[in-house]
């Protein structure tokens, strides 16, 4: 007799709840268990690991955390899986679900109100329309956060973990890793998931840094920098700044970027975080004279 698989039960709680996998919400539920597996002994949870998982779809992987935790709290948008998920998630006392778009909510409020001072681990299979905004909402929102360990598209993972130089290298690149330390774990085919989608997704687990790798002079500028460097990918760094919302004129540019040992001729995707952050105190300078 064929082993019954997690896609065979996940199709049957689908048929039993009623429930199709929402184009809305971008849903791709996992039915490989080694996948699961891998998600969750990434994420090293232990009995005193307090986690949020969002989007626990049908609560396949929810269990497999609430065995390892401490306490589980699941953010799930779509209202037609609270049911399914109350049932699934009957016998563990150490769970909590919440129904809300995880964008609305105050996470420095949810955080404490569930948590306290604690450290907190991310798991979650994200849908991919709505990956960057979620992680970079965690990274820049989230206190107390120790790893995020995640399900994203593989292109959105190369570009997370990309090198300068790399044509994934960008602002989500930087971003990320200016709040913690990336890995791309485990490349996950589509027929791992239900509906399988058109791309391979990849696990990325995310350390999160105790401090910035580099001192800024003003944060907000750092990021216009960056940003402004790979508005158009294809300019130079001293035209890409010239055309941004920073008030400097090319003579300014082309000084500041003289101080900083840069040629005017390189692209934003070859410069290190180092190197933009003592741009950025640079141009910050240069502003206040």
């Amino acid at each position: 007799m064929r082993k019954h698989s997690l896609l065979d039960a996940t199709k049957d709680a689908m048929k039993k709840f009623n429930i199709k996998a929402s184009k809305k919400y971008g849903q791709n539920f996992l039915v490989d268990r080694t996948v699961l597996e891998r998600i969750v002994d990434t994420s090293s949870i232990d009995a005193e690991s307090m986690v949020l998982e969002i989007g626990p779809g049908l609560g396949t992987m929810t269990r497999l955390l609430c065995e390892r935790a401490g306490k589980v709290l699941a953010v799930e948008i779509d209202k037609d899986l609270i049911e399914p998920l109350n049932i699934n998630m009957s016998g563990y006392n150490n769970f909590k679900l919440i129904n809300a778009d995880i964008m609305k909510l105050n996470l420095k409020k949810l955080f404490y109100e569930n948590f306290g001072e604690k450290k907190i681990k991310v798991v979650a299979n994200l849908p991919y329309y709505i990956t960057s905004p979620i992680i970079m909402k965690l990274l820049e929102e989230g206190t107390n956060l120790d790893t995020i360990t995640i399900m994203v598209q593989k292109e959105v993972a190369q570009r997370i973990t990309a090198s300068p130089g790399n044509k994934d290298y960008g602002v989500l690149t930087l971003s990320v890793q200016y709040y913690a330390i990336p890995e791309m774990v485990h490349i996950v085919p589509p027929e791992a998931f239900m509906p399988m989608p058109a791309v391979d997704s990849a696990v990325v687990h995310l350390k999160i840094r105790e401090k910035p790798p580099v001192s800024l002079t003003n944060e907000t500028l750092f990021f216009q920098v960056i940003k402004a460097a790979f508005n158009q990918r294809r300019k130079t760094l001293l035209n890409a700044l010239k055309g941004s919302h920073i008030k400097l004129d090319k003579d300014d540019i082309e000084e500041v970027l003289s101080q900083c040992g840069i040629d005017t001729k390189r692209r934003g995707e070859t410069l290190s975080m180092d190197e933009f952050a003592e741009l950025s105190n640079k141009i910050s300078y240069f502003l206040k004279k």
